[in-house]
């Protein structure tokens, strides 16, 4: 995520690409014609109908108080139904908007204190104490319920709590701007100070939120809140835990690790833990320049290579910089000590993240778990399929950079329902997580495809020439090179994936590829295939957009076995695109101007309703929206049509590309439904259990502000949420909302 960022000279740590590897792909293609926007982009009655909803954190019916509602606010029990309501037009204002009927409000946002003796915020870059406050880039999220008496309730709809992923910070040349009262220091070294409140808004937070008197708050003072920053003492579980990969100076055994970092999805198990991924967690470390010849020239460099750390890789913020304590000097991963086994230095150190980590909500007493049986890769978010008794659980989860992979993890357990209800989730954790089989997806042309296991024994991984592994836990620390050794499909940034609780299917997230090529040339650029078809240039104004810059849906379902199957087959849900792109090449959903869309991010779907929802993290359509969430009634695998693309090769022969188009939504099955402040991202999805509260965060407005101008708010690009009445000073704060039908009925009807 996060890859809005559009200043000068920024880095976008989410689109990059380190597979370079020569697996096979279906087919090459030449131009595609340009898709030019139209100049009204969806016309002034847009901009009007925007306009109507900019005050306060209300679109056109309801407000944080300062608006009259235009629908009576009295509970009524109306007929419901599902995407009944008007669809939002897109906007480029600096508020949230929503559907009339609707209500959003502010109500947890960066710097809010979660124990009764931290300060409230001043948001001015002067405040302390990070690790008692809520942390950046509010991302993925999870409900869980709580009982009046403060127990674990899984039907509680007004009291519960939110884990909620602290994924990053709006940054600049090192320093997290917005964080530090004069900008912060954009060379190394950096202060400790700084940096000490950088490491500190990363990470989980924990806090209760309740109803009352008719209104959504959080609990400043909860006992239940709770932090995870990524210097947090957690346990490695599963094949990594002990094995000589993990070990390092803080951890000898290589049995601990500190910290989880980049968190981006999360998910829920069955047991009703909290899962979060580790996504871009390789950019926060450093190397020398020198450390290829350190290391001897072993396999660690290739691993380290593979996973975007080249020897001489400058961090992203500099942490390593902030002074001699070993917490800084963890960020250096350089071969240092004269030790065999890097007990004495943190050249292991990065083999720590990058995990499935899993937490108990309820429990502070608890160490995070990071379930290393998952892989090691840049985790989104981990769906789990609907577990059957007496049969093994899957855990579907997807590798966030170009043209990286999907996976699959099947436990070796079988699925006991008495473990729903289990009292200690962290064991049944260790039952389910730690053991099974890992599997990679390789997609074929004919709609149909395979899941291929990860694992010593494979005689494709024996054979591998380009990384020898030595055991199953080598495997998952260095799970993409395992995925290059048996020819998976190389996929358009997989980012979420959710379950359809309607029919089991996979729901995966593509959210876009610059390295679709026309006609490719080096290692990194492909082809389109029948997964991921479409290599074309859109056009943001006067800058040419070229590969597959929106991005597309794709949905899986599994074979007779389920959880087990070893087949699958396959479809794209929505193609993403604006809504005048060429419908033959591009917009091969039909998407109108209330559905098109770009970049398609955040992915899940409400227990209470069925509905999908969708969100965008885009920087392709941003000139004519701002980041938005749709709502689908989305159908089943193979419900559309077999569509061929045709290109013309730089040697003017014909290259068809088959895919499948699922069903064309309609205005009644696929509408937006909320547009968010100016250069945010729409991201994070829980609900209470009557689907009548739903959360959603908006990350990082204002990103694009430069740090420049941070002593001029007029200069800021987004002021929200002050500017809808939330909090102090006019710094912008990535924060959780949450939204509410004014007749009482369900979010989405």
């Amino acid at each position: 995520m996060s890859k809005t960022n559009e200043k000068l000279n920024a880095i976008d740590p989410d689109d990059i690409g380190y597979n370079d590897t020569p697996n096979q792909h279906f087919s090459a293609v030449l131009d595609a014609r340009l898709s030019r926007r139209s100049l009204l982009r969806g016309g002034a009655a847009s901009i009007a109908s925007a306009f109507l909803g900019s005050s306060a954190l209300s679109a056109c019916g309801g407000s944080n108080d300062t608006v009259t509602p235009t629908t009576p606010t009295t509970p009524t029990t109306p007929t419901e139904k599902l995407l009944g309501f008007a669809p939002v037009a897109k906007s480029l204002l600096d508020s949230v908007i929503v559907p009339v009927g609707y209500t959003a409000t502010a109500i947890y946002a960066l710097g809010d204190p979660l124990t009764a003796t931290t300060p409230a915020y001043k948001n001015d870059g002067t405040d302390t104490d990070f690790e008692n406050r809520a942390g950046d880039h509010h991302d993925g999220m999870e409900w869980f319920g709580l009982s009046a008496d403060g127990k674990a309730s899984l039907t509680s709809v007004d009291r519960g709590l939110l884990g909620v992923n602290h994924e990053a910070t709006t940054d600049e040349k090192y320093a997290s701007f917005f964080l530090h009262a004069n900008g912060g220091t954009s060379t190394l070294p950096r202060p400790a100070a700084e940096v000490d409140k950088e490491t500190a808004i990363h990470g989980v937070s924990f806090v209760e939120v309740r109803k009352a008197n008719g209104k959504w708050e959080y609990v400043k003072d909860s006992a239940f809140n709770r932090r995870f920053t990524c210097l947090t003492e957690m346990d490695l579980s599963g094949p990594v835990r002990g094995n000589a990969l993990a070990i390092t100076k803080y951890s000898t055994t290589g049995t601990k690790t500190r910290g989880t970092l980049n968190n981006c999805g999360t998910g829920k198990t069955p047991w009703n833990s909290f899962v979060t991924g580790e996504e871009n967690w390789a950019g926060y470390f450093t190397r020398s320049s020198t450390d290829d010849a350190a290391r001897g020239n072993d396999k660690s460099v290739t691993s380290l290579k593979r996973y975007g750390r080249a020897q001489g890789a400058g961090s992203r913020h500099g942490w390593e910089t902030g002074g001699t304590d070993d917490k800084y000097a963890r960020w250096n991963i350089s071969q240092i000590g004269t030790s065999n086994n890097g007990s004495d230095d943190y050249r292991n150190e990065m083999n720590g993240m990058g995990y499935i980590v899993e937490m108990d909500a309820y429990d502070k007493t608890k160490l995070a778990k990071k379930r290393t049986a998952l892989g090691r890769f840049a985790h989104e978010s981990a769906a789990f399929g609907k577990p059957v008794a007496g049969k093994p659980l899957a855990v579907y989860m997807g590798d966030d950079s170009r043209n990286e992979y999907i996976y699959k993890f099947v436990s070796s357990t079988n699925w006991d329902a008495a473990d729903a209800n289990s009292s200690n989730a962290l064991a049944m954790g260790d039952k389910y997580l730690d053991s099974g089989k890992l599997y990679v997806a390789q997609f074929n042309a004919d709609g149909s495809g395979k899941w291929i296991e990860l694992s010593i024994n494979n005689p494709l991984i024996a054979a591998y020439t380009g990384y020898k592994f030595a055991d199953q836990a080598d495997i998952c620390v260095n799970t993409r090179l395992a995925g290059d050794a048996v020819g998976a499909t190389k996929m358009d940034r997989p980012e979420w994936c959710s379950v359809n609780p309607a029919n089991g299917e996979i729901y995966y997230s593509l959210t876009n590829n610059s390295n679709r090529n026309v006609n490719p040339t080096g290692s990194s650029q492909l082809a389109p295939d029948s997964a991921n078809p479409r290599a074309y240039t859109d056009m943001k104004g006067t800058t040419a957009q070229s590969g597959n810059p929106n991005g597309h849906i794709l949905r899986m379902k599994e074979g007779a076995d389920g959880s087990t199957a070893l087949t699958f087959t396959w479809d794209v849900y929505l193609f993403a695109a604006e809504a005048s792109a060429d419908a033959g090449k591009i917009n091969l959903s039909s998407l109108t101007n209330d559905q098109d869309m770009s970049s398609p991010d955040g992915l899940a779907f409400s227990p209470a309703t069925g509905i999908c929802w969708i969100q965008t993290d885009d920087g392709a359509y941003t000139d004519a929206t701002n980041c938005m969430m749709l709502a689908g009634l989305p159908g089943q695998v193979g419900d559309g049509e077999k569509v061929t693309l045709n290109y013309t090769k730089a040697d003017g022969s014909n290259l068809a590309v088959t895919t499948y188009v699922g069903k064309k939504p309609t205005a009644d099955t696929l509408k937006r439904f909320l547009v968010g402040p100016a250069a945010c991202e729409i991201t994070g999805i829980a609900e209470t259990p009557d689907g009548k509260a739903l959360f959603v965060n908006i990350q990082h407005p204002g990103e694009t502000t430069s740090a420049a101008n941070i002593a001029d708010p007029s200069k800021y690009t987004s002021q929200w949420p002050s500017n809808a009445g939330y909090g102090a000073g006019k710094r912008p704060r990535s924060a959780t909302i949450v939204i509410t039908k004014n007749d009482g009925g369900r979010v989405g009807s």
